[in-house]
């Protein structure tokens, strides 16, 4: 069985073997990119190159650290949702296109990590006959298999024709692995188009070779470049026979805490576990990329999860900061290829722990006051629900 660290090895070996240079993981927290509080995809560092401002190498790959917090509400009941995770990448900036993109992608992922060519479905933009093209001539795939949808899933910016925003665009085809008829639907015409949970996106090409314009007119790019973006976590998935990323070897060492930690008798829910796993993960990343937790901007961001996880430990009857004693599992399973978190992983569990203890000590004070004003209101107010909506805001 590969482990998640020889996926990510492997992919950045063939890359370079394709005469791509390897560029190193930048930080949670972007560059000169006040647009976005934190790094959401691997061609971050790369905006530059892509926008045509920066001379040097043409094709690049990488493992980024991404973390987005648009679907915080998702962890722990979809499988394959976090907050913090690794995207695996290439790019070519107006160097080679579709062809070599698709090509590259299904000899990866049938060759070099073994996955049976008849569990792998594609989705194509119904407007790209160049793409499809590509899929059935030089992959070999059946048409069958190719799932033509439309801009909304597939083209990048999300439905960018219609709605924007202006600037670099283009349609994406999509790699997904099939489960198999026996999950999700039971459908006989369900592909990668339904939801049902048979098929789960692993990788996406997107073949940038468009400028909108005002009035959503497309204009041909003089340099057409390639952003693709993988999950590790969901190939990791994948290549490991799981249907839930939590499961596999890349948050084992995690999950064992947490069991040895916080849920010795077993009360956590499976929601709750994958929650403080992730976490953890994501806090400890965003710390030791310079994110001190605070109540503003990434800071706020930072507190609230380990708020977030310490109300999960305190509810289960722990009176004591535990999350902070979390930290050494990420370290142990992901310190190989970032052994800068076990340099500072001391530093970090300190940073964790004093938010814990100052939010354990105002639950401690703050939750007998407001009973106590509660109780009060409803005696006594003419508007006690009006009155206990504006305590709860205090």
């Amino acid at each position: 069985m590969l482990t998640g660290n020889a996926i990510r090895s492997k992919f950045l070996e063939f890359f370079k073997s394709k005469g791509h240079t390897i560029a190193q993981s930048d930080s949670v927290v972007p560059k000169d990119d006040p647009t976005v509080l934190f790094t959401t995809a691997g061609m971050q560092q790369f905006k530059q190159q892509f926008l045509g401002h920066i001379d040097g190498y043409r094709r690049a790959a990488s493992s980024q650290k991404c973390m987005r917090t648009d679907d915080l509400d998702q962890i722990g009941v979809t499988d394959f949702h976090h907050t913090f995770f690794e995207m695996l990448g290439n790019f070519s900036f107006g160097d080679y296109f579709k062809k070599d993109a698709i090509v590259w992608a299904w000899e990866f992922l049938t060759k070099e990590v073994g996955i049976p060519a008849d569990k792998l479905w594609v989705s194509v933009n119904i407007d790209d006959t160049e793409a499809k093209q590509i899929w059935i001539k030089d992959v070999g795939i059946s048409g069958k298999r190719i799932a033509m949808l439309g801009d909304k899933s597939n083209f990048w910016p999300s439905n960018a024709r219609l709605n924007g925003p202006n600037g670099p665009c283009g349609p994406c085809s999509e790699i997904f692995f099939d489960f198999g008829a026996n999950v999700g639907c039971g459908k006989p015409d369900c592909d990668p188009g339904c939801d049902c949970g048979r098929f789960s996106e692993i990788w996406n090409l997107v073949f940038t070779q468009f400028n909108r314009k005002d009035g959503g007119e497309l204009e041909p790019l003089p340099a057409k470049n390639i952003d693709t973006g993988m999950g590790l976590e969901r190939l990791t998935a994948v290549l490991q026979g799981k249907r839930n990323n939590y499961e596999t070897d890349l948050f084992a060492p995690i999950m064992a805490a947490i069991d040895r930690l916080i849920d010795a008798d077993k009360k956590l829910s499976k929601r709750e576990r994958c929650v403080i796993a992730d976490h953890i993960r994501a806090i400890t990343f965003a710390i030791n990329d310079g994110v001190m937790p605070s109540n503003e901007g990434r800071g706020y961001v930072v507190k609230k999860l380990i708020i977030d996880v310490t109300d999960i430990v305190i509810l289960k009857g722990h009176t004591q900061p535990l999350v902070h004693k979390l930290v050494p599992a990420v370290v142990e399973a992901m310190g190989d290829p970032y052994p800068e978190i076990a340099g500072k992983a001391a530093d970090i569990a300190e940073i964790i722990q004093k938010v814990e203890m100052g939010y354990i000590q105002v639950r401690k004070q703050r939750i007998p006051e407001l009973l106590k004003k509660g109780i009060e209101i409803e005696k006594n107010s003419p508007n006690p629900v009006e009155d206990l909506g504006r305590l709860f805001f205090e």
